[in-house]
């Protein structure tokens, strides 16, 4: 026992070393990756401590290296290394290691997002960014593609309180002193964290997530589902650039919102 905690605390410092990841999330990985490539009959649990047992000094070189003989991307998955990395702990190409070695391709769009957020620990919006990025990589969705069509996200970051944001959208007469071109119908809520709409005309849906960044800074980040093509995406990129300077204009401490 003794041995395999060394041995796991020298391979999370040797990648906390590479990385800079924080401990808990070196900590994570290694064990993710030894669950994914050496799932045995007694369980993933007892096959990455074997590992860990068996193999102590290649420990530390497993945490140093890169995931290798990766397929080549079809596309690029739509955010950034760097980005997903901070968000979630790993960078792409850790995520598609993982993946692939679950079977990633054979399963459903529902069954990669829930794989995600569930053995992996990543919070649902970004557990969507991952399973998209993969499933792009793999060619297996165009740009902006989802199962039910297209989609497009925006995001912008207001200086007021979160619960200040959520009313801006939320609130049918808060929202038409500053929404203009887009009509909405409440679906469903979660008090300054999210939302749900029908866009009208029309059966787009649009969610929004909410964040809290501070006492009077908060974001917005809005996704627009089933929209019908890659024409569709820019236009509505472009309205939502639009609407969200006036939303901006509306918070502002001389705008009406005082």
């Amino acid at each position: 026992m003794m041995t395999k905690d060394k041995a796991l605390k020298r391979a999370i410092r040797a990648r906390m070393d590479k990385t800079g990841e924080r401990y808990t999330t070196a900590r994570l990985y290694l064990l993710d990756l030894h669950r994914a490539e050496q799932d045995g009959p007694e369980g993933p649990d007892a096959s990455a401590a074997a590992a860990l047992d068996a193999v102590p000094e290649q420990t530390a070189d497993l945490a140093a290296s890169e995931p290798t003989g990766l397929p080549p991307r079809v596309a690029e998955p739509g955010f950034s290394d760097a980005a997903i990395r901070k968000a979630t702990g790993r960078g792409w190409d850790e995520w598609f290691a993982l993946l692939d070695a679950w079977g990633g391709t054979k399963h459903s769009h529902p069954d990669r997002a829930r794989h995600v957020a569930e053995a992996h620990g990543v919070d649902g919006w970004w557990a969507q960014s991952v399973t998209v990025g993969y499933e792009r990589a793999r060619g297996m969705r165009a740009l902006h593609e989802r199962p039910d069509g297209f989609s497009m996200s925006a995001s912008k970051t207001f200086p007021v309180p979160v619960e200040r944001l959520f009313a801006a959208f939320v609130e049918p007469e808060e929202r038409e002193r500053w929404l203009e071109a887009v009509a909405f119908r409440n679906r469903t809520s979660q008090p300054h964290k999210s939302a749900r709409f029908d866009v009208l005309p029309g059966e787009t849906r649009l969610a929004l997530f909410f964040a809290a960044k501070g006492p009077q800074k908060s974001a917005a980040q809005l996704n627009q589902e089933r929209l019908a093509d890659a024409d569709e995406v820019a236009r509505w990129k472009a309205l939502w650039k639009e609407q969200l300077a006036l939303l901006a204009d509306y918070l502002a401490p001389n705008g009406a919102a005082r």
